[in-house]
Formats: C-alpha cells, structure tokens, sequence
C-alpha cells in the first residue's frame, strides 16, 4: 500500500452474534478520529446493553501518529482487549472503534475460551464491514488579495485540489486539502506565486 493512504470502515457496522457455552458477545464496530467520539459510543452501548457483565474494546486513531488502546473490562489480563486489537492489527485498519459484548452464560470459558471468543467476534464484525482506502491529507491555508482569485482558482482546478474552507473579505482566506505525496508539489505552486502567501495548517 502506498505510505500516503490507510484503510479503515465506510460506516459502523454490528457482526453476527457469537456464542460460547451459553454466554453471548455482540460485537460493534465505529469509524473514530477521537476519544470523545470513542467515550460517547462506549456510553451509548453501555445504555443498550446494560444488563451485560463485559464491554470489552479495543481502538486505533491517528495515520501517523499512531494512538491505541485495549481494555479488558474486567476480563483476564490480555484476554479481551488485546485479541480484539489483534483483529484491527491484522486487517490493518486505523481510526476504528472495536467493542465486544459479553453476556455471560455461567460456565467460565478459561482464558483461552476468551480470547478465542473476543478475536471471532471482531474478525466475523470485520469480514461484514464495509473497508475503505483513505488518503492521508496535508491541509494548507491560501492568503491573497481578491485580484488574484482567478488565476489561483484556476491553478486549484487544474491540480484538482480541494477547497474545505474559504473567507473572502478584504484578503481572501482558502484552506485547502491535498494528498500528502502532492503536499510539496503543492507548496512550491503557490510558494513561488507572486501575491500568494501558503501555510501549513
């Protein structure tokens, strides 16, 4: 895979139930860029499913600064959170959220029961998901003067470049966003435009 694209899933995404000696996991899975979307998922599944005994989870964040984490909930050491990462690991995904429930069924399922079940589980939720490719983006601020509009339009249009953002006031004000391996093509267009100022956001 090229080092300027990362996969992860289109939409979220429920797997097909997994049982185990009468205990049950439902497995969820969410597209995330943060924690606050990550807390507030957690909550809203805990709302759902309270009469669970395990929310198990596992997520990754970030393209190139990478942040991860596994919980156990209460689970073994290593038994949960970490076979369920191993899933994100293995499809090589980013910017995911993973959570297995668990109702338990009163038979202990032993340590490897667990994470047997808790990597089914994500692996049966990931096979059904939706997985895309994403480009990892740089984004650039344009500064100029109203004169000069069409002739940086023009230059955005040929490059097919983004616009997420615009002001037009006394200076007009473009954010831009381009694929990282176009990121210093880019820079040098407008670097050596006369009138244009561009900095990375």
């Amino acid at each position: 895979m090229e080092d300027d694209v990362y996969k992860t899933i289109a939409k979220p995404s429920e797997g097909e139930l997994f049982k185990d000696k009468n205990s049950k996991f439902y497995c969820y899975i969410f597209p995330v860029t943060d924690e606050y979307q990550i807390r507030t998922h957690l909550e809203d599944l805990k709302k759902k499913h309270h009469a669970a005994r395990h929310w198990c989870y596992a997520y990754q964040i970030g393209t190139e600064k990478i942040k991860y984490r596994a919980n156990d909930d209460g689970e073994p050491n290593n038994s949960a959170g970490m076979p369920i990462y191993g899933q994100i690991q293995s499809f090589e995904l980013t910017n995911i959220l993973i959570v297995v429930i668990r109702y338990y069924g009163g038979v202990k399922l032993g340590v490897g029961g667990l994470i047997n079940a808790y990597r089914t589980s994500a692996q049966l939720a990931l096979k059904s998901a939706k997985i895309i490719e994403r480009t990892i983006n740089k984004d650039f601020q344009l500064i100029f003067e109203y004169k000069n509009m069409s002739k940086v339009m023009r230059i955005l249009k040929e490059n097919q470049i983004e616009i997420i953002n615009q002001t037009l006031e006394h200076n007009c004000l473009l954010e831009i966003s381009v694929r990282k391996s176009n990121s210093s093509k880019t820079f040098e267009l407008f670097d050596s435009f006369f009138g244009v100022e561009i900095v990375e956001l």
